[in-house]
């Protein structure tokens, strides 16, 4: 009989723990009683822990069938499984805390109700909105959004409407309504839903805590099914999700908990790292071992993390968090760039990610973070101006998009009867040509750019496949969307610093750090300061050799310099592997304090060649004259330059706007440049595209 070879060998005990270094082969070997994970940034926890199932599995200490590992989102509880799979673990349950508790709720409702399942909510926003109608209160889009945050906050905390003026923890809370306001809100919100037959997942993890607890029966089945117990980023467990552990659980103490305090970035959803903290005084036994060497980051970057939260409170010396210790060979000083304005912060940053591309880094190995997603504006911009793909994270789950929905649709609908496929790209393109998809992507940003980005990342996927079936294609895709493992876009990364969590990149900007964005101005209390100085270390730690730190000075060209420096530089000012970067029109000098002292010179926006105006959008800035002043305009000329462009782009298999960017194009027209010299002073046509493109272009021109 021939095994089959899907499934590898499984692993001797010994094998588990060869690779793994001293701290991670504690984390392994610890597979009885109470364990708990103290795992920095980078520092191999997945690995550790799923050894550690693996281990367990191999010493006849664990079942696989009766062990549970518990993630935060579907695409890390997918990675668990695949590297359960590949340690030869077979049968082992990988889920979020919200699909166990719904697996279970549909497993047992026939024995709890006679009616029909009812559907779960994707998002509150229609019902709040029927709510604030019926309530008479009126929402924009924030308060909305903040709103359902906020009844999400409720839930998980377990605080009853009754509740809200009295509980001292709500008291203290920010809300988005007066509270008389909310609590008719709430009230009305919860009376829509389930009238209408819907549940939202708060919902799913409130009824399935109510099942255990009135249906001993029903807790009893579920211990038997799963014993040993493996949470991931406990410092993000809520009230509600460590009461449902405990009913898991029951008189066990077969759990292992990992997670990093100083990444604890979702207090505001009612996450809490009072049970990491705690964990050693509920389960006084516990197993305490701690993942300090970091294989992620170089030393600099490590020291420069570790120096940020220093002096974050600990609550608990038995499980406070360790400084990192770095693996990787020393590498470049952390920088620290501050600039007149955004637009000038966005453009350097622009240009520094094209210096790292032409020096032969990935676009999909740099990302820029942000505290708020509207500071996306003008990086999108100032990348669109330099003809450098971008990608958007944190928003809608890829597999979500609309488009993406439907290009897999079609993709399937084509795969029917299909010849082979020599070009799997050339296949995908055909099929996304009917949604009016084309190499050239759209200039400027938006949901026209994005949408362009999503079915970009669907041929790219292709591209790396090279040849094969649409119908291998699909499946592939469909086992992506069910791990929402979706394709890596070759584009430079723009993400919030929340939605970074749990990434990396070789080069990292974190930008905007400067008082009133991080930390943000509403962040006033000592709680919520060390939260924003640990969304700060996310940041730092999302980068494996080069971090670059940058801030403005004022928000609009010419605007009035009265912002100052985070005071998280301050913390990094005393720290001689960090480097203190200039403007070119400034010069900064560290105090002992961190604060910047500068001798300014104002930056004044670029005039408009013909008129004068100032000139705000890059569009504007790259053709040197406002939009509305005429220029010089030669259809045939434009498009000789397209057609040149796309010619140029196929040969390097690159999208067309990698070349030149539409604005450049018609820089280029506008202006009319007659030698190399002439063709360096349009932004967008850097010393290497210059050195590319240059020759062929005079040639070009030279024609009209």
């Amino acid at each position: 009989m021939v095994a089959n070879a899907s499934v590898p060998r499984m692993p001797t005990p010994e094998d588990l723990l060869a690779g793994l270094d001293a701290e991670q082969q504690a984390v392994a070997r610890a597979v009885h009683g109470p364990v708990v994970v103290l795992a920095g940034a980078g520092t191999g926890k997945t690995r550790a822990v799923t050894h550690r199932i693996a281990y367990g599995v191999a010493t006849g200490a664990h079942e696989a069938r009766r062990t549970m590992a518990i993630t935060f989102t579907t695409r890390a509880a997918g990675q668990m499984r695949t590297r359960l799979h590949d340690l030869g673990v077979e049968g082992a349950s990988a889920r979020t805390f919200h699909a166990a508790a719904l697996r279970q709720l549909r497993h047992f409702w026939p024995r709890l109700s006679s009616n029909e399942f009812p559907e779960i909510l994707a998002a509150k926003a229609r019902f709040l909105t029927q709510a604030a109608g019926q309530a008479r209160i009126t929402l924009d889009a924030a308060m909305l959004r903040d709103s359902a945050t906020d009844i999400e906050w409720c839930k998980v905390n377990q605080i009853d409407l009754t509740e809200i003026m009295s509980n001292e923890r709500a008291r203290s809370r920010q809300w988005a309504l007066p509270t008389e306001d909310f609590v008719r809100l709430f009230t009305q919100y919860e009376e829509a839903k389930t009238a209408q037959g819907f549940i939202d997942f708060e919902d799913v993890l409130l009824a399935t805590v109510a099942t255990l607890q009135s249906r001993p029966d029903i807790a009893q089945e579920v211990r038997a099914a799963y014993r040993w117990f493996t949470v991931d980023e406990f410092q993000d467990v809520s009230p509600l999700q460590d009461q449902l552990l405990q009913l898991w659980l029951g008189e066990r103490d077969d759990l292992c908990a990992v997670g990093d305090a100083n990444q604890t970035i979702y207090s505001f959803t009612g996450a809490t790292s009072d049970f990491l903290y705690g964990f050693a005084d509920r389960f006084a036994d516990a197993t305490v071992v701690r993942l300090t060497r970091c294989y992620r980051c170089t030393p600099q970057i490590v020291q420069a993390a570790n120096a940020l939260v220093a002096d974050l409170p600990t609550v608990a010396k038995r499980t406070a968090m360790a400084p990192l210790v770095s693996m990787q060979a020393p590498g470049v000083a952390p920088r620290v760039q501050d600039q007149p304005d955004e637009v000038a912060e966005a453009e350097w940053v622009a240009q520094q990610i094209a210096n790292q591309i032409e020096a032969g880094l990935a676009p999909n190995r740099i990302a820029v973070l942000y505290r708020m997603n509207a500071q996306s504006v003008n990086l999108e911009a100032a990348l669109a101006d330099l003809g450098i793909p971008f990608t958007l994270r944190g928003a809608e789950r890829f597999f979500e998009r609309p488009e993406v929905r439907q290009a897999i649709t079609l993709i399937r609908g084509s795969a029917v009867g299909e010849a082979p496929a020599t070009d799997l790209a050339d296949a995908v393109r055909g099929v996304l040509s009917s949604m009016g998809w084309s190499e050239q992507a759209p200039t400027g940003s938006g949901a026209v750019r994005e949408r362009w980005e999503s079915l970009a990342a669907l041929v790219a996927l292709a591209q790396e496949r090279g040849t094969g079936s649409l119908r291998a294609f699909i499946d592939e895709l469909d086992r992506r969307a069910a791990v929402q493992d979706a394709p890596a876009a070759m584009a430079v990364t723009l993400c919030s610093l929340h939605a970074a969590k749990g990434l990396e990149w070789e080069s990292v900007f974190v930008i905007g750090l400067s008082e009133g964005l991080l930390p943000i101005a509403t962040a006033t209390s000592a709680d919520e300061l060390a939260e924003e100085r640990r969304l700060a270390y996310v940041g730092m730690t999302r980068a494996a050799k080069v971090l670059t730190l940058t801030w403005a000075r004022s928000r609009q060209p010419g605007g009035s310099a009265h912002r100052r420096p985070s005071r998280f530089l301050a913390a990094l000012s005393a720290d001689p592997g960090t480097t203190g970067v200039t403007g070119a029109d400034s010069a900064v000098v560290r105090s002992g304090s961190g604060r910047a002292r500068s001798e300014r010179v104002q930056r004044r926006p670029a005039p408009c060649r013909i008129c004068g105006t100032s000139l705000v959008t890059a569009a504007e800035r790259t053709l040197g004259r406002c939009r509305t002043c005429p220029g010089r305009d030669d259809p045939e000329l434009r498009e000789r330059l397209r057609e040149w462009r796309l010619a140029e782009a196929t040969a390097r298999q690159v999208p067309a706007y990698i070349v030149f960017t539409d604005v450049t194009l018609d820089a280029i027209v506008d202006r009319l440049p007659a030698s190399l010299e002439a063709l360096q002073e349009i932004p967008g046509i850097g010393p290497a595209k210059l050195q590319a493109y240059g020759q062929a272009l005079l040639e070009l021109l030279k024609q009209d």
